[in-house]
Order: C-alpha cells, then structure tokens, then sequence
C-alpha cells in the first residue's frame, strides 16, 4: 500500500509515521513534509504545496497512491476531496461544501441552531458598529471569531469592553486576517474545561478516536495570547463516560444525520471541540474537519491500528466493521515554539536533537533541512511526546524529551497536561 499525507506540520509528521510503522505500508509520501519526513524510514517529502491541487492529483496518479490522508483545513476547503475523487482517487477527508463546518463559522453556528447541538449564544455582523453595540448590550467576557479560517488564531477571548473594540476593529476594520475576518461571529463566553472529541466518519458510521485536551493559550495556566496549540495529552480525563455518551448522542450522532440530511454528507476527520462545565454539560466551541494539531500528536502515539487501513474503509462506508486499538497508557506532547510565536519570530536557528528512547517521539512541526543541518521554520517547531504509565509519568517524560532539544530561542510551556494531573 502507498500512502500520501498533505501537509508540513507536526499533525503530518505523526499521520506519516503511524502509517509507516505497519509491513502493509509500502510507503509514505508527504507533501511538502517537514524535516522530521524526511528523516524517517519508509517515508519521502514531495515538493508540492499542500495547496496545490492539480500536482496533487498528478502526483497521486503517477505513483498509484493507494489512500490519501488529508493533513490541514485550507486544501479541504478549497476542494481537494472533491477534485481527488473526480479523478477516480481514493481521498480521506470532507467535501468541499462539507468543509464549510469550519471552514465558516457563521455556517457551523448556524447548522447548530438549526439542528438543536448544544452552542453558545451568538450573532454574525459584518459592520464593526453594529457588532460594538451588540458588545455593549450583552458585556464581557465575549468571544469575537473571524468566520474564515485563520490558522487557529482567530479566536479573541474579550474580557473589557476595549479589549472587544480592538478585536472587531482589527478584523473588520484592520483587515487583521485578511479575508478570513471580513465576517465575525461573536458568541457568549462559556465556563467549565475544553476537550477535543474527534472521531472519523464514513458518511454514515461513526468511529471515535482518543479523547484528547489541547492547551491553547501561550503561557502557563493558560493565560496569554491564543495559539494554535502549545501541547496536548490523550486521554481527556474530563471526557468521563458519562460525557463521552452524552457527547456521542447529543452532539456527534446528530451532525453527522443532520449533514446527510442536508444533502452534505460527511466523510473524515470530525473534531467537536468542547466546552463542559462543572455539572457535565456539554456544548461545541467549533468543528474543525481534519484533526487538531498538537492533538494528533500524542493521538498518533497511542494508536495501534494501522491508520491508512481504517481511512480505507471509511472511504467505503465499511466504518462499521472494524475498531480501533489503542495503548491504554496516556501520552502527552509539549509543543516546542519559536520566542515570539504567536506574532514575530525567527527562522533558521538550528536544532540539536538527541536520539529518542522507546516510548517517546520528536515530532517535527515547523522545520527543514538546510545544509545537513535541522533549522527551525515556523512558530510552532516541535512537539516531544511521550507514553507513560499515567498522565504524570507522560508529562516527566515528555519533558526530559524536550529538555534534550536545544536551540537559541525556544520556548515552551512548563505545565502541560496539569490539568488532567
């Protein structure tokens, strides 16, 4: 079997490698890849951008790529499904009308409303005046979101009325993320504990993957600007039983009828990403259609099934014939990001890497080679991620993974995973 996964970041290196650890995997192609791709056995970057559809599709053809693996949201949204599958191509992942669960978050809010899912209030404006007054009426704490996709920055927690201002000037009137935030959909704050709940989806049939609980603020206990994720751990603690019923048949069971009902069916990755409070009530803060990063990351480490076999019988419809396995010791990965990301950083500072024990796994994120030597290439770097016995044993030893990586300008969180301690 041949394996192609689109993308270049941490999200990607985890997908190739997991692919490339079953003898059924001939090999695996990753386009364009990172350094941490191109270093693996069995697994070779392609350079094509992730964008770039028609080289996709050529590539695919010419190499008699038996499943591709959709790694981030702008491909899917521009399409890539739809034209994949136009060519006779076996793709994993949303169509393009599909993809509007995340790919517009007036969309999503109002698929939910429509179709009673748990949400918080909200209201769409395209008129920075109208959204201040809307501000004004209901106070603070407020979430301003940009409609479009914005690498998993467009997300503003407004505690003051100023902070809310700034925000909706910046999106509608500064053009902060360009096309993205021409719209923004400002939603009631929710209290209680975020979760990832992602499963895949055949069009029909549900197969859930590990619970997981992403740490999106830049600094320790959570404070800080938004980013898109500064580590992860797997299992979710806070997804008991209980919640993870009530989220399966309140939330993911519905969305995926209401989809097909809509004439929109959904086939791929499904992430609900969750607000649950303290009584267990649970609403979604927003779909994503592909799987998080750095979620997927300690998701990969855990996953004992071979990954381009279950994509294989989603694209069939055949979800419900086959099960995931998983290691039942948690993981935890700590995203090592550039001094400065989210806003400006550095690139170019070379990485030193030491060899990795059983167990544990430097996935790369924003990195390349550059005359033989690792050279950082974007915010987010690295994610050190580790098993362990329990969460804390994760977290001890996803540090000492991250404490054996050293380059000018790193940093890190030092309190991954404390919540689920």
């Amino acid at each position: 079997m041949k394996v192609l996964i689109i993308g270049s970041g941490g999200r990607e290196h985890a997908l190739a490698w997991q692919c490339s650890l079953f003898e059924e995997v001939e090999h695996v192609f990753v386009a364009p890849g990172n350094a941490g791709t191109d270093l693996e056995k069995k697994i070779s970057n392609i350079q094509i951008d992730s964008e770039n559809i028609p080289d996709l599709i050529s590539f695919a053809k010419s190499e008699f790529i038996d499943i591709t693996i959709v790694g981030p949201e702008a491909p899917l949204v521009m399409g890539v499904v739809d034209d994949f599958q136009d060519e006779g191509l076996v793709i994993f992942g949303p169509s393009k009308l599909a993809s509007q669960l995340e790919g517009s978050k007036a969309f999503s809010k109002d698929f939910m409303h429509r179709n009673n899912i748990p949400t918080a209030f909200y209201e769409v404006f395209t008129e920075s005046n109208l959204a201040i007054k809307y501000v004004k009426e209901m106070g603070t704490p407020i979430v301003i979101k940009a409609d479009g996709l914005a690498a998993g920055k467009g997300v503003i927690i407004a505690n003051t009325l100023s902070e809310a201002i700034l925000a909706i000037n910046d999106m509608l009137e500064g053009n902060r993320f360009g096309e993205a935030g021409s719209r923004v959909v400002i939603e009631e704050f929710l209290t209680g504990e975020e979760a990832s709940f992602i499963v895949m989806v055949d069009g029909s049939n549900i197969l859930p993957m590990a619970t997981s609980q992403d740490h999106k603020s830049r600094d320790n206990g959570d404070k800080g600007p938004n980013t898109g994720g500064m580590g992860a751990y797997s299992p979710a603690p806070i997804v008991t039983p209980l919640v993870f019923d009530g989220v399966m048949e309140k939330i993911i069971k519905p969305t995926v009828e209401a989809m097909k009902a809509e004439g929109i069916p959904y086939t791929g990755f499904l992430y609900a990403g969750l607000m649950i409070d303290k009584k267990g009530i649970t609403k979604v803060l927003e779909y994503n259609c592909r799987l998080g990063d750095p979620e997927t990351q300690p998701i990969m480490m855990r996953l004992k099934s071979n990954l381009a076999r279950l994509c294989i019988s989603a694209t069939q419809g055949d979800l419900d014939t086959v099960k995931g396995e998983w290691d039942e010791r948690p993981s935890l990965g700590v995203v090592m990001a550039a001094k400065g990301y989210p806003e400006s950083y550095k690139k170019g500072e070379i990485i030193n890497l030491s060899l990795e024990e059983a167990g544990s796994k430097i996935f790369h994120a924003g990195t390349k080679l550059d005359a033989g030597n690792i050279t950082s290439n974007g915010g987010r770097v690295l994610c050190a991620t580790a098993l362990g016995l329990d969460i804390k044993e994760a977290q001890e030893k996803a540090y000492q993974l991250v404490n054996s990586v050293s380059w000018d300008g790193s940093y890190f969180r030092t309190d991954i995973g404390f919540k689920g301690i």
